[in-house]
C-alpha cells in the first residue's frame, strides 16, 4: 500500500489557510469594519442637561438608529461647566465607534472663549454629520415703542446703552447673536446675562429687559399671547411658526444670520467605515418626510451633510464667531 507524504498534506493545509487570510485582509476595509458594527450598545454623550434641546435631539436620533441597525444606542447626560466636562469625557473615550458626542452651537462659543478646556473640538473629534437647525426671533416687551427691527435700532441709537438685551449667560448663543446684531447695526445696547433661559424669558416678559434673543419653539408662544412683540427672525428665512416676521435681515440688518444647530461627532480615530456608515444613515433618516414633518412641527428643519461638509461647516462657524468674540471683546469670567 502506497504511503502519504503527511508533510506535503500539511504544507498544503498551510497554504490554503494562508491565501484565505491573505482574500480577507484584501477586502475593503469598509466591508470589514461597518459589516461588524454595532456589535454592543453605544454610547451617546449628551454632554448639557436633560430635557434641553441637545438633549431632545440626541434621544430622538438615539431612537432612530437603535431601530436602523437593531442595536441599543443609549444617550448618556454629563452635564457640567458650560458643556466642557461631557465633551472632555467623549474626547477620552475609545476610538472605535461605541462612543458618540451629541454637539450643539455652544461648543463653537467654548471653543472660542474657553482656553484652559481639556480638549480642541477640531483636533479630539472628527464630525459625523449634522442633524437639525432651529432660529431664534428676536423680540421686544411690548412697552417697547419700537415695532419693526428698523425703528428699534433708530430707538438704540437715540439712547445708547439705554436699551437691554437679555441672555442665557456669559457666551451663550443669544449672549453672542445679541452682539452680533449690535456690531452689524452700529447700536449700543446693553448685556443683561442670567443663569438661563427661563430667567431671561421670564424677565423680559415681566418688562424687566427690553430685548431678547430667543428660541422660535421657546418664544413663539408667547409671541402669539402678546406677551412679547416679535421683530424679526435670524435665520436665512422666514419661521413656519410667525411667518408674517421678516427676517432680521431683510427687516434692517442685511446679512444678519444666526442659527443654532445640533450635530454628531465621534472620537478622533473612529474607523472611517463606522463614520461613513453612521453618516449615510443619519442622512437617509433625516429624508424621510414624517421625520421633517415631525421637526416642522416644532419649527426646526433638518440639515443634511456629509462628513467632510460638517468639517467645513464647524470652521467656517468658529471663524465667523472668533471674529465677533474678538471685535466685541467678550471673555468668560
Amino acid at each position: 500500500m502506497r504511503q502519504v507524504d503527511l508533510r506535503h498534506l500539511n504544507l498544503g493545509r498551510r497554504l490554503a489557510m494562508t491565501i484565505a487570510v491573505v482574500a480577507a485582509t484584501a477586502l475593503p476595509a469598509a466591508a470589514q469594519t461597518a459589516g461588524q458594527w454595532p456589535e454592543r450598545p453605544v454610547r451617546m454623550i449628551v454632554p448639557l442637561g436633560a430635557g434641553g434641546p441637545a438633549d431632545l435631539v440626541g434621544r430622538y436620533i438615539a431612537q432612530q438608529l437603535g431601530e436602523r441597525f437593531k442595536q441599543s444606542f443609549f444617550i448618556e447626560n454629563r452635564p457640567g461647566a458650560a458643556g466642557i466636562i461631557g465633551t472632555a469625557e467623549a474626547a477620552k473615550a475609545a476610538a472605535d465607534g461605541y462612543t458618540l458626542l451629541v454637539v450643539a452651537s455652544p461648543h463653537v462659543n467654548l471653543e472660542i472663549l474657553s482656553t484652559n478646556k481639556p480638549y480642541v473640538l477640531m483636533r479630539d473629534f472628527v464630525p459625523v454629520g449634522m442633524t437639525f437647525s432651529t432660529d431664534a426671533i428676536l423680540v421686544v416687551h411690548p412697552a417697547v415703542p419700537a415695532k419693526s427691527v428698523t425703528e428699534l435700532i433708530a430707538l438704540a441709537k437715540s439712547k445708547p446703552g439705554a436699551l437691554t438685551y437679555a441672555s442665557s449667560g456669559p457666551g451663550s448663543n443669544k449672549h453672542l447673536g445679541g452682539e452680533l446684531f449690535k456690531l452689524m447695526s452700529g447700536t449700543d445696547i446693553l448685556h443683561v446675562a442670567y443663569k438661563g433661559s427661563t430667567g431671561a424669558r421670564n424677565d423680559i416678559i415681566g418688562g424687566h429687559v427690553q430685548m431678547m434673543f430667543d428660541e422660535v419653539p421657546s418664544v413663539a408662544p408667547n409671541v402669539k399671547a402678546g406677551q412679547v412683540r416679535a421683530l424679526g427672525v435670524t435665520g436665512a428665512k422666514r419661521s413656519n411658526a410667525l411667518p408674517d416676521v421678516p427676517t432680521v435681515s431683510e427687516a434692517g440688518v442685511p446679512g444678519y444670520e444666526h442659527t443654532g444647530w445640533f450635530g454628531i461627532m465621534a472620537p478622533t480615530g473612529t474607523p472611517k467605515p463606522v463614520v461613513d456608515l453612521l453618516n449615510a444613515e443619519i442622512r437617509a433618516m433625516l429624508a424621510r418626510p414624517d421625520v421633517k414633518a415631525y421637526w416642522a412641527k416644532q419649527d426646526t428643519e433638518t440639515m443634511s451633510m456629509t462628513p467632510a461638509e460638517t468639517d467645513a461647516f464647524l470652521r467656517a462657524e468658529i471663524e465667523k464667531w472668533t471674529k465677533v468674540v474678538k471685535a466685541a471683546n467678550i471673555k468668560l469670567e
